[in-house]
């Protein structure tokens, strides 16, 4: 495939394919972003131009093309911000900070997982099960803090433990019994865990 058709596959704003190689059933490309790109810090979220202090190569692995299993070797580039004056890698909008896939097909390990467990998703995507339970709890977590951040208020609530590993490990849940939804929890028992709540709330306001 030629480089352009190959960039317009993957759909990756402001980067152009420099190299592409392919064996057995890997196919691995080399991306490099544009002179006009700027680098977005990490750590102010801005953008920044000029002098970069360093360049690191990462490789993730993205969807598969044409049945090859295909891994993109990114640059990140490494930048002092202007806010802190601290070092921190740049900010890539389609793969998470210290992510070794890319975003999109992070969201394809998670809805395979939707329907499978965890050590059958990774037999058919070729990975091993440990990396792909990874991939799954961090996007559930995600998840997670977009829908109860801030917490849903209730009317009525229920509080109650719950054991989820040996040797007395308890999760403590509060759940809008009218919705029947969790919205809140937290590691731990007994009333001790329900202060740590409050004191929460009102750092938030």
């Amino acid at each position: 495939m030629q480089r352009n058709t190959i960039r317009q596959l993957l759909k990756i704003p402001a980067y152009k394919v420099i190299k592409i190689e392919s064996k057995d059933t890997e196919i691995h490309i080399w991306l490099e972003p544009y002179k006009r790109n700027r680098a977005i810090c990490s750590g102010c979220g801005k953008a920044h131009s000029g002098h970069y202090h360093s360049i690191k190569e990462v490789v993730v692995r993205d969807h598969s093309i044409c049945g090859m299993t295909a891994y993109l070797h990114v640059p990140k580039r490494m930048c002092r911000c202007i806010e802190d004056d601290r070092l921190h890698v740049e900010e890539i909008s389609w793969l998470k900070l210290w992510s070794r896939v890319t975003k999109r097909f992070g969201e394809k390990v998670y809805r395979l997982t939707s329907i499978t467990t965890n050590k059958e998703a990774g037999w058919f995507l070729g990975m091993d099960d440990e990396v792909v339970y990874r991939i799954d709890k961090n996007i559930l977590e995600e998840l997670a803090a977009e829908r109860l951040d801030p917490i849903p208020s209730a009317l009525n609530i229920s509080v109650d433990e719950v054991s989820y590993l040996k040797y007395h490990r308890y999760l403590t849940n509060v759940i809008d019994t009218d919705k029947k939804l969790v919205i809140w929890n937290a590691k731990g028992r007994k009333a001790e865990v329900l202060p740590r709540r409050k004191v929460r709330a009102q750092e938030r306001k």
